[in-house]
């Protein structure tokens, strides 16, 4: 019997999540929360406040006990994973030495922190990309780097058939959010910025020390977001940072790895975790990347060669702070976790080196929204526009 369905709708179905998810995540099933008639009516606010306390307090409650379990069982057995780092474990820092960081290495400028940033405008007309990238120590900022892409379908084609063109770019716009040009497109925004950022610290940065945000093998750049010339080049810069700088230190604010993050919850004050490499995690992304001619090569290359260079652990600087995942050399793990703890402790609150903090609000004040934005319109303005093509879903950050 034919089906009324379309070739993929199998592959569709494959990719949908069971009920049981739903009930195991949120404890109750998707029908019910469906069911308009058991959602609360109006605004209780003392029932609104007593089930948040309710249930956070759980929350927290069930953290302190997970805690206790992994300081007596999980960290006495890090060593003793089958992919761990030989120096896997857990160490303290101490004040003192957080101070010589500070006056040997952060306080005279002997480290860089690099960050970047980018906000997008998309119209029918034209989508204009700015990636902005800053170096600062804390002497102040020694350099700043900005590149701005110009998406001009209607300017840059001319086939002499006016209707036809027309035509053309009507069913292009209609297709474009729904289709595969589009999603490499923002892909190759992050990738540029991600590349662009190493790219300074390795090549621009003078700091003995040069500091970053997340992962430096993220996986934009592993895979190259889908363009063969930003593998290379990706991976031709991260080659260079692993092997010949080596002294550098990733900081990551976001949750990925939530395990290990969970981990880190178990961690004292002052106190950090090396995990592993990142080989596991390069195969991953290499294993389940569909990449064309050479570029698998080269990128299970990197994986072999690179990777296992470079360590994945984890610091806490205060009892009131999240804990932090953090990369570095495997020759300077150990240094490495001082100077992002160093850095981090200025600020015990958060946690989290106040270098990038400094770089990201400088990045922004450059290259922020508010000064595209500005440039953005007085362009309309000029070319007789107003503002009939500026809309708030297409300033994009």
């Amino acid at each position: 019997m034919s089906s009324d369905l379309p070739p993929e709708a199998d592959e569709l179905k494959e990719e949908l999540f069971g009920d049981a998810d739903y009930r195991s995540a949120f404890g109750e099933d998707l029908a019910s929360t469906l069911d308009l008639d058991r959602w609360s009516t109006g605004l209780d606010l003392d029932k609104i406040m007593e089930r948040f306390r309710r249930e956070i307090a759980n929350a927290v409650h069930k953290e302190g006990e997970l805690r206790a379990i992994v300081r007596s069982e999980v960290f006495p057995r890090l060593a003793s994973r089958g992919d761990a780092f030989p120096d896997a474990g857990v160490y303290k820092v101490t004040p003192e030495d957080l101070s010589l960081i500070h006056e040997r290495l952060l306080f005279r400028s002997k480290v860089d922190a690099v960050t970047g940033t980018h906000v997008s405008h998309d119209s029918l007309p034209i989508g204009i990309s700015q990636i902005g990238v800053g170096i600062v120590s804390y002497q102040g900022t020694s350099g700043a780097f900005t590149k701005r892409l110009f998406r001009k379908e209607m300017a840059s084609q001319n086939t002499g058939n006016p209707l036809q063109e027309a035509m053309d770019f009507i069913d292009m716009r209609q297709n474009r959010y729904q289709g595969k040009q589009d999603t490499l497109s923002r892909m190759a925004r992050r990738g540029i910025q991600a590349y662009a950022e190493r790219a300074a610290l390795v090549e621009k940065a003078t700091a003995e020390w040069r500091m970053g945000s997340g992962n430096p093998c993220a996986h934009e750049l592993l895979s190259g977001s889908g363009y063969m010339s930003l593998l290379d080049r990706s991976l031709t810069v991260l080659e260079r940072l692993i092997h010949e700088h080596k002294k550098f230190v990733y900081v990551s604010d976001s949750l990925t790895d939530r395990g290990f993050l969970t981990m880190g919850l178990a961690l004292d004050a002052g106190e950090y975790a090396l995990l592993e490499t990142l080989k596991r995690e390069g195969t991953q992304i290499v294993r389940n990347w569909e990449y064309g001619g050479r570029s698998k090569h080269r990128a299970w290359r990197f994986v072999r060669d690179s990777s296992p260079c470079v360590v994945k652990g984890i610091f806490r600087v205060s009892d009131t702070s999240a804990p932090r995942l953090f990369y570095a050399h495997k020759d300077h793990a150990h240094e490495a976790a001082w100077v992002a703890m160093a850095d981090s402790i200025l600020r015990p609150e958060r946690g989290f080196p106040m270098l990038l903090d400094v770089a990201a609000v400088t990045c922004r004040g450059v290259f922020g929204v508010d000064g595209f934005l500005g440039l953005v319109e007085d362009a309309y303005t000029q070319a007789g526009a107003n503002l009939q093509f500026m809309t708030e879903r297409g300033m994009r950050r």
